[in-house]
Parts: structure tokens; sequence; C-alpha cells
């Protein structure tokens, strides 16, 4: 064997103190590969980061025909367009993060077979580029805010960092584990599309939590479900924070994640290998 060889080999199975000193030392790789993944999504377009917010505008608009002016959904006395749009911004959130991360190492292989870095620097860049399309689109939010004389209250907006933290932690978590399937059975790529547009039906995007009644404790396995309640209630103050609704989202994201994690790093011996 080649003297001048050099092997890296993963330290562990595990995720512990060590990781953590080894992504703060690589940091600067975040900033990098966010700035190049925002350059890259809106590189000739005509209208540039103005499609973070164009998405999410058009399909509130779609929404608020169909399920506000027709079917006339429930809105918890909020009028449709922000009850909706309210929605969609944790939701776009959650699943653009979801299907980027799942998708990460096959997207970077080029540098995943030939530069040592930690792995876990792709996924949590794809997570902070789709928070900063996340602030960009917020603006509407406020913007709808003022219009229909909507002012949060203090407290309230204390809740957010809490509501992005779970938001983060469960597509990240969700995603880590796709990620290390998805490295040698692509079907994931093909599963995931379909599995979110299900998914958004069983989330309380276009209706209230409350239309399931007593069954209302069954979104709790649904952890953007509490996110997106949470949100309209610190936000318009329509109803109380059901905090067993957010426990159980800060519960499930916890697990999600702790099993990302766990997966992630018990297969990244092979990574290389088959991406």
């Amino acid at each position: 064997m080649d003297k001048n060889l050099t092997i890296i080999r993963p330290r562990r199975k595990g995720f512990g103190a060590d990781d953590l000193r080894e992504l703060w030392q690589y940091r600067e790789l975040v900033y990098f590969f966010v700035w190049r993944d925002l350059k890259v999504r809106y590189k000739q377009t005509v209208i540039g980061v103005a499609w973070a917010v164009f998405q999410p505008v058009m399909t509130m608009v779609v929404f608020s025909i169909f399920f506000g002016m027709l079917a006339k959904i429930p809105s918890e006395g909020v009028p449709y367009p922000i009850f909706v749009y309210s929605g969609l911004l944790f939701w776009n959130f959650f699943v653009a993060s979801l299907s980027d991360v799942s998708n990460s190492l096959i997207s970077n292989q080029s540098i995943v077979t030939k530069v040592y870095f930690p792995r876990l620097i792709l996924p949590i860049s794809n997570v902070f580029t789709n928070f900063v399309d996340f602030l960009i689109a917020s603006g509407v939010l406020v913007i709808l805010m003022i219009y229909y004389g909507f002012v949060p209250h203090l407290s309230g907006l204390f809740m957010m960092p809490l509501l992005l933290l779970i938001t983060f932690a469960s597509s990240t978590g969700l995603g880590l584990f796709l990620a290390s399937i998805n490295v040698k059975y692509r079907d994931i790529r093909y599963i995931l599309p379909f599995f979110i547009q299900l998914l958004i039906f069983v989330s309380p995007v276009i209706y209230p939590a409350g239309i399931l009644g007593e069954y209302t404790i069954l979104f709790g396995i649904n952890p953007i479900a509490g996110v997106i309640s949470t949100a309209r209630t610190v936000l318009f103050g329509i109803t109380q924070v059901s905090w067993l609704s957010l426990g159980f989202s800060i519960s499930v994201s916890t697990i999600l994640l702790l099993i990302g994690l766990y997966s992630f790093r018990k297969s990244e011996a092979y990574f290389a290998d088959y991406v």
C-alpha cells in the first residue's frame, strides 16, 4: 500500500460533542453552500428572489378562491387569504427543506466523493437556504397583517423562534433519514413528492386544526401541524395555545432529529461508494 495514501474513516456511528466541534470548525462552509445554492436557484431568472414570494402568493390566491370562496372552509374568524398564507409559509419551509435535505448527498456527489468535510454541512446548508426564502416570503405576511389590522401580541412573537426550531428539527431529522436511504435506493426521489402531496391534506394548511373536533389530538403525530396551529394562534390571537399539541410537535420533531442523525452517521461510511 502507498505510504502516502491517507484513508479517512468515520469515527463512530453516534453523534456527540466532537461532531459539534467539527461542525463549528467548518461553519464557514455553511455560508458558502447557502450562497452558492441561492445563486444557482435564482440564476438567469427574470424576477430573481421574488420567486420566493411569487409561489406562495399564487398558491394563496388559488386556495382562497377554491377553498375560501367556493368551498367555504372555515378559517376561525380570520380572513381566508391571510389564514392560508400563514400556513403555507411554514409548510413551504418544511417541505422544501425536507426535499432538499433528502437529496443533499445525491445533488452534491462530486463534492462528497472528492473532498472531506462533515457531511452534515450539506443538509444543514439546505435548511438555511430555505430559511432565507422563508424570511423573504414573511414580508408578504407582514403586509397582509397590516392590511387586515392584525397586531401580534409581544409574547406571541417570542414563540416564533421555537416554532422555527421545531420546523428545522423535523424537516432535518426526516430528511437525514431519507438521505441515508436515498444514497442506496434512488426511489426516494420519486416517492417523496407523492408523500408530500398527501401530507398537505393531513396538515392544517387549508383548514383549521379544530375542524377535527375531539380528534384534533391526532395532529400530534404530524409535527408541522402543531407549528402551523400555534403560529396562527400567536399571530392572530384567535384561540388559546394548545400546549398539548405543541408538546407533541416538540417530542416528535426531537425523535425525528435523533433518528435522522443516527441513521445518517451509521450510513456515512458508504456514502462515497454509492453516490
